[in-house]
This record gives structure tokens, sequence and C-alpha cells, in this order.
């Protein structure tokens, strides 16, 4: 797993939590690499298992949650860091089916050997995306809070359905489909 991911996530901790947390969840987890991250650097995803498990115990917050929470966090840096690729796109769903066939191939040139979920587009639609999502990593609720992010950016609405095909999450239906705006009545 790529250096970002880590360097990115510990920020959010210390936003969140604080750096006394930080340096607990750290020396919790007994990492191989102390917990000492460059964001090009290649780190053994069980380290990240081990600070969101960490994390989890020590706020009570389930594991899930944190990393839905770390997805709509990490979107800050995608639109800090590469800004031009959501230029390429003139709706979220656009964006979204292309993930795999476009915006991965890209991730791989700036990060060699980073190592990404996979998604298969099953039907798109102008108003409706439903695609695969298949990783070992399970993480799932990271991608739900990115497409809803991505909506967001687009100043678009989203519904986004979530049907587990393997219970451990490493395989999950998506069924995204934008929504109409809240027409706001006043008198």
């Amino acid at each position: 797993m790529k250096g970002i991911v880590f360097t990115e996530f510990l920020e959010m901790v210390e936003q969140e939590f604080g750096l006394e947390v930080v340096d607990k969840i750290i020396t919790a987890s007994q990492l191989p690499s102390e917990g000492i991250y460059t964001s090009v650097g290649t780190y053994d995803f069980f380290e990240m298992q081990n600070l969101l498990g960490n994390l989890s115990a020590e706020t009570g917050i389930p594991i899930n949650d944190l990393i839905y929470a770390y997805g709509l966090y990490f979107f800050q840096a995608l639109t800090k860091h590469h800004r031009d690729i959501f230029n390429l796109y003139t709706s979220p769903i656009a964006m979204l089916a292309s993930i795999e066939n476009h915006i991965h191939v890209q991730v791989r040139k700036i990060y060699p050997g980073a190592e990404l979920p996979t998604f298969k587009v099953l039907n798109q639609q102008e108003d409706f995306l439903e695609m695969m999502y298949f990783s070992e990593r399970s993480m799932y609720m990271f991608a739900k809070a990115l497409m809803e992010k991505t909506f967001e950016h687009y100043h678009e609405n989203s519904k986004i359905e979530m049907e587990m095909i393997r219970e451990d999450g490493s395989q999950v239906r998506f069924k995204i489909y934008k929504q109409p705006h809240a027409v706001n009545h006043q008198n």
C-alpha cells in the first residue's frame, strides 16, 4: 500500500483525535515501519489494519465507520494533488465509470506498484451506474466515501446502494443513482 494512504490517514487521526491518539495507535500497533511513512514509499497493508484496529479500540468507533470517514478525508488529497483529473470529466457518473480504465492507469504511473481495487462497470446510463468492487482489502466503505465526494465535487446529489456479494466485503456491487436537485419553494 502506498505511503500517501498512511501519511494522510495519520494526518486525519491527528486532526480529528489529536497527536496523543496518533502516538497511542502507532505504539499499540507495533509496526515494522515504526509509523514512519513517506508518501511515495510502499508499506504492508497489515500496518493499516493494525492502525485502524487500534484507532477503533481507542475511540470506540467501528472500523468500517473509520474507513468511511477516512475516505471522506482522503478526497481532499485527491483534489489537492490531482485536480487535473477532475477537469477531464463533466459528470460524476462519467468519472466513476472511468476509474478502472483511466484513473487507475494514471495512478499506477504516478505511484508504481500501487495495489488498487478493481472496478468493473456492469451498467452505465446518464443518471445511473452499476459497478462491482473487488479487493482483498475490503475497503469498500473508503470507495463509497470517494464516490459520494465525487458527486459533491460536481455539485450533484447521489444515492448509493451497496450489495455485499462476499460477506467479507471483498466483492461489493454498487448501484449509484444521480438524484435531482431539491427544489427550494419559498413563499
